[in-house]
């Protein structure tokens, strides 16, 4: 059996009760070495086979796995935050059904949740922002061309952007000329929930500088929108005035 584990954002207790149990139920565990914090190793059992995937590729972590089942052993794929965004876990998958291996996934927090507990943040405001984009800058991988940023900014949503930290200039000029105003706010969040963790706040007019006099390239969260501003309106749902399905409101 192999179970596909969320790490969490990064501080190790951010782990999932679930995912903790089977880290230490786990024979053999594989973990993404370039991104989950290894003290969440320490969650595992004495004797427990380790792996760094990092160092790995997707052939010799199929052939760790194999060895694992024939032997009749329990291996848990230790992936980054949730491995459902950029997990690179479809591919992982697909193998092992055509390999008859029987798998499950256990979710994680995200890092996205981590920057807005980092910022103090709700990325979902009234008569500001209900939409939330979960993206990347295209570079190395590329992206959709119906998914550019430039395209995506026209919506003037919350965005969160994933490994774009390297591309920061040009990320500011495609935010900017796809709609967004100079002085949106936004915020760059180097390993959130890490013992590391830093937070700068910009606007996306200093994105790329904010970005480039802090020395960041990498492991860092670019968050764009007027959420991070001030002004928003009071929640329906707890205003007196408003009737739900649990109480009566002034307005009826």
């Amino acid at each position: 059996m192999v179970h596909f584990v969320g790490a969490g954002s990064g501080a190790a207790d951010l782990i999932t009760v679930r995912g903790a149990r089977l880290l230490g139920e786990a024979d053999v565990v594989i973990y993404a070495g370039s991104l989950v914090n290894p003290a969440l190793l320490a969650y595992t059992r004495a004797g427990c086979e380790i792996h760094n995937s990092a160092e790995m590729t997707l052939e010799q972590v199929m052939e760790v796995i194999r060895s694992a089942e024939a032997e009749g052993r329990v291996t848990v794929r230790l992936h980054t935050g949730d491995a459902s965004i950029y997990g690179a876990v479809r591919e992982q998958f697909d193998r092992l059904e055509a390999l008859g291996i029987a798998y499950d996934v256990c979710p994680g927090v995200s890092s996205f949740c981590g920057a807005a507990a980092a910022l103090r943040a709700e990325y979902t405001l009234p008569e500001v922002s209900q939409t939330v984009i979960i993206t990347r800058a295209a570079g190395r991988t590329p992206v959709p061309e119906r998914e550019s940023i430039r395209s995506l900014a026209a919506h003037g949503s919350t965005m969160v952007l994933f490994l774009s930290t390297s591309l920061a200039d040009r990320l500011e000029g495609d935010l900017l000329a796809g709609g967004y105003d100079a002085g949106t706010p936004a915020a760059v969040v180097y390993k959130a929930t890490w013992p590391d963790e830093r937070v700068y706040r910009c606007t996306v007019g200093t994105l790329a500088k904010t970005v480039a006099d802090n020395g960041l390239t990498k492991t860092a969260l670019l968050i764009v929108g007027n959420c991070l501003g001030e002004g928003y309106e009071r929640s329906r749902l707890y205003d007196p005035s408003f009737t739900t399905e649990y109480r009566k409101g002034t307005d009826t």
